[in-house]
């Protein structure tokens, strides 16, 4: 559990900043207590919160810096929200911000990897004195031990321990060990001394220390090792904190630097894995580790990494590649690099092309194909130029077999108003033909079904011709008009308005008997 107390304010810009989060929908506001009447008739905005908190402060015009920021987090998400918001309450107790009328902002951020809370308040009591501040950070970690039951003393003692186990040959190294493991060491009056959370923790003697010197190793295959390791990954690094969170987290090994943070000197490389501790410059010099690229280096070694990916695995994806370049603050789209500091340039252009088929041969691998002619029907369908890039599934997944059932019943179901093409289309298939074959395929769910091998009618699937729905008297013209031939007559072709219209009724004025056939019976 770790609680950082953050700068203090006179205008309480902890509360814009988390209120920005707020409308990035990466947080939100949990808690708010004793703001008065904000809050009742309606979200208050951060300038009524901003206002509100000055008001409360002004009651000691002393303080220059009210504002009191900190912010909560555990390891990953071993505590729920709600487990670290009743720990918040408690920590605010010991460190005496919890009076009845202390104002209280508690916001829950989600935009990292472990669960953590911000608490904006002022240092003002209530009753309008100044919280005590006298050696914060120090009471801050023994607030978070008591209430964790905590036994700092020991676990110094158990780490102190198990730096002893390590292989080293001098005190800087040995420093370096127990430096990796988050404490501060120095030396004083022959004693060396182990501080954490702002207290010394344990004192020993110095000479105990050089008793465990082990002079002249070195494991010349474990340096060339990682020296490589250090190479690979200050290249696809930006800085120097980046390449220690990438091998720490990857490889067990810390790089402790000596000097100022800007300013280093030099550098120690704790191996926990082996459980030794080599001088950094045996194996790779200080200038050339932290030489870091330039932006336009940084493309070079971007479209340098990412050949040597589709080296590796020429089937890689647009998605693959994207989250290893995360690490290097970069991302590709559409055959781009981009920067995340707003550079771009594009990318080679067999890369980008690559890619781009991977990505195709990543959506007909979606459908999981079992044999080589449903492989190339979607590559087809996909434009998948390399079907021998494509892997075949050796198994049907569920989702397959639930389906085959489905088109079953549906085959199966004689009595249905509408067409088994139509049913299929109503479940998300559409029908595709390839020589003698017939498929069913829904690209939502990418499932593709082989209607023959599977023992399908497909002569269900046959479109039906249209029937031509005439009128029985306009079936009937072409024979009348035979007739009229036959009988050494002339159809006038005119229309409704034809000066020889009279002649096709022959004069007759009565047109329902002629309509309706009585006028031939005569």
């Amino acid at each position: 559990m770790i609680a950082t107390i953050l700068p203090g304010s006179p205008n309480f810009h902890a509360v814009g900043y988390n209120e920005r989060k707020v409308s990035k929908g990466v947080a939100r506001l949990i808690e708010m207590r004793n703001f008065g009447t904000l809050g009742t008739f309606g979200k208050p905005t951060p300038d009524e919160l901003v206002k509100y908190l000055q008001e409360y402060t002004s009651r000691n015009n002393r303080i220059q810096k009210a504002q009191f920021h900190v912010a909560i987090s555990c390891k990953g998400h071993e505590l729920s929200e709600s487990e670290l918001l009743e720990f918040a309450h408690r920590y605010l107790s010991e460190m005496g911000y919890a009076e009845a009328g202390q104002p209280l902002l508690i916001y829950s951020h989600y935009d990292t990897d472990n669960t953590h809370l911000h608490i904006v308040t002022s240092r003002i009591a209530p009753d309008g004195r100044k919280i005590v501040h006298d050696h914060e950070r120090r009471r801050s970690q023994e607030a978070i031990d008591r209430i964790l039951g905590n036994d700092r003393k020991q676990k110094t003692g158990k780490d102190v321990d198990a730096a002893k186990q390590y292989t080293f040959s001098s005190f800087a190294q040995f420093k370096a060990v127990l430096t990796s493991m988050g404490y501060e060491v120095y030396q004083k009056n022959g004693k060396v001394c182990v501080k954490h959370g702002g207290k010394v923790q344990k004192e020993l003697s110095l000479s105990e220390i050089e008793a465990l010197y082990k002079n002249g190793y070195r494991d010349r295959a474990r340096c060339r090792q990682l020296r490589s390791i250090l190479k690979k990954y200050r290249d696809v690094s930006s800085n120097k904190e980046e390449l220690q969170k990438e091998l720490k987290s990857k490889f067990g090994i810390d790089l402790v630097f000596f000097g100022k943070k800007d300013a280093a000197y030099g550098y120690m490389i704790v191996d926990h894995a082996n459980k030794t501790v080599i001088n950094g410059a045996r194996v790779l010099a200080m200038d050339e580790l932290l030489d870091f690229a330039t932006p336009e280096q940084r493309f070079d070694r971007i479209e340098d990494f990412i050949d040597r990916l589709l080296t590796l695995n020429p089937k890689i994806t647009q998605g693959e590649i994207y989250k290893k370049l995360r690490k290097q603050r970069a991302y590709i789209k559409k055959g781009v690099i981009y920067s995340y500091d707003g550079k771009s340039r594009p990318l080679k252009a067999f890369m980008a092309e690559a890619i781009d088929r991977n990505n195709r041969i990543e959506r007909v691998e979606q459908f999981k194909p079992t044999t080589e002619a449903e492989r190339d029907m979607l590559c087809k369908i996909f434009k998948v130029n390399r079907p021998d890039l494509v892997s075949l599934s050796p198994d049907r997944p569920q989702s397959h077999t639930d389906a085959v059932n489905r088109l079953h019943e549906i085959f199966a179901d004689k009595e249905a108003a509408t067409s088994t093409r139509s049913r299929l289309r109503e479940e998300g298939f559409i029908i595709r033909q390839e020589e003698d074959t017939v498929y069913a395929i829904d690209f939502k769910r990418h499932i593709l079904i082989d209607l023959n091998a599977e023992g399908f009618n497909v002569e269900l699937l046959q479109r039906k011709p249209k029937i031509n729905k005439q009128t029985k008297s306009q079936q009937a013209t072409p024979k009348s008009k035979k007739l009229l031939r036959n009988a050494g007559l002339r159809d006038a072709g005119g229309g409704s308005q034809s000066e020889k219209r009279e002649w096709e009724v022959g004069h007759n004025g009565n047109y329902d008997e002629i309509d309706d056939g009585r006028a031939l019976k005569r």
